[in-house]
C-alpha cells in the first residue's frame, strides 16, 4: 500500500509519499497531482490515499509538521544519515538497497537508488542550511570525476527539502537546474538566506 497526501506550501503543492511506516517520497507537484479521495495508482496497482487532514500515518503527520516549521523558518538543521542496512552488499542487489535518513525521532526516510546515488544524497546532507556548494565540490567530496554524473544523481533525489538538493549550484555561481524548476530553487535559497540571518524565526 502506498499512501500520499498533498501539502499546500508557499511554493505550491508538495506530494508526501509513504508506505505506511517510512517516508518514501517528497516532491513538488502541480494541481493535477492533488486528490482528496482514494484512487488507483496506475504505476503500482495500489490504492493511494490523499487526504492531509485525515491521514492516520504518523510519518506523514510528522512530515507535515516538519514542512510547516521549514517554511516558517523554524527548521534549520539538516537530516542525518542513518547506518546502512546490514544486508546491503556490493553487486546486483545495490539497485534495490536503501539508506535510512532520520530527520527527527518521528520521520524515517528511505530513498531508494543506486549505490552512487546514495553516496551523492549522503553528501547533500552535509550542506549547511542557508549555504550552497557546486556540483564539482560534491564530485570531489565523493571521489567522482564527473560533475555531470553528480548532477544526474542530484536530480534523481526522491526526497526534496529533507535531502537538500536545492543547495547545489553551478560552478560559475549561477543557480543551476532543479527538478522542480529554477524559480522554486531560487525561492528556497532566498528563504533559507533570510531565515539564517534573522535572530528570531521568520
Amino acid at each position: 500500500m502506498v499512501f500520499t497526501v498533498t501539502y499546500h506550501s508557499p511554493l505550491g503543492l508538495i506530494v508526501i509519499e509513504s508506505d505506511g511506516e517510512v517516508l518514501t517520497g517528497l516532491r513538488f507537484a502541480d494541481v493535477k497531482a492533488s486528490a482528496s479521495k482514494m484512487e488507483h495508482d496506475e504505476a503500482g496497482g495500489e490504492k493511494v490515499e490523499s487526504n492531509k487532514a485525515a491521514s492516520p500515518i504518523p510519518v506523514i503527520a510528522a512530515t507535515v509538521r516538519w514542512l510547516d516549521d521549514y517554511f516558517s523558518g523554524k527548521r534549520t538543521e539538516n537530516a542525518t544519515m542513518g547506518k546502512q542496512p546490514e544486508n546491503v552488499t556490493i553487486g546486483n542487489q545495490t539497485e534495490n538497497a536503501t539508506i535510512n535518513v532520520t530527520a527527527d525521532a518521528r520521520i524515517v526516510v528511505k530513498p531508494k537508488g543506486t549505490m552512487f546515488q546514495r553516496r551523492i544524497w549522503q553528501a547533500l546532507l552535509t550542506i549547511p542550511y542557508g549555504e550552497t556548494v557546486s556540483y564539482g565540490e560534491i564530485a570531489r567530496m565523493v571521489g567522482c570525476k564527473s560533475a555531470q554524473a553528480v548532477g544526474q544523481a542530484v536530480g534523481a533525489n526522491p526526497i526534496a527539502l529533507l535531502i537538500p538538493c536545492h543547495r547545489v549550484i553551478a560552478a560559475n555561481g549561477k543557480i543551476g537546474g532543479y527538478a522542480y524548476g529554477e524559480e522554486k530553487k531560487k525561492r528556497l535559497l532566498e528563504l533559507e538566506q533570510q531565515c539564517k540571518h534573522k535572530t528570531f524565526f521568520c
